[in-house]
């Protein structure tokens, strides 16, 4: 059992940055692969990032390319993503979760943390 909690979220202008932490609980966090997603009132569930156990390995979706940086400290228990350049558009929850030795179906996920850019 892994519990996931999201902190760092909150209100910042178009432009700026915030950092998301996601604290996973338990001796297995580097068993798991580790991903972001968001998801904004009226739309579907969207792919931010992921990361590998290890972190050798990462992957984002096209809107945040270049702009947002999943890590990941495993002696810490913690993922993170940095997000720069934001944008109104990324206004949304946004989740972290966790996929059991790099599987692609997410076992647990966090209750999530508001992001607002403002305009």
């Amino acid at each position: 059992q892994v519990q996931l909690v999201e902190s760092g979220g909150g209100l910042v202008q178009a432009g700026g940055s915030l950092k998301l932490s996601c604290a996973g609980s338990g001796r297995t966090f580097n068993d798991y692969a580790m991903a972001w997603f968001r998801q904004a009132p009226g739309k579907e569930r969207e792919f931010v990032a992921r990361i590998s156990w290890s972190g050798g390995i990462k992957n984002y979706g096209d809107s945040v390319k270049g702009r947002f940086t999943i890590s990941r400290d495993n002696a810490k228990n913690t993922a993170y993503l940095q997000m720069n350049s934001l944008k109104p558009e990324d206004t949304a929850v946004y989740y972290c979760c966790a996929a059991r030795y790099g599987g692609l179906a997410y076992d647990y996920w966090g209750q999530g943390t508001q992001v607002t850019v403002s305009s």
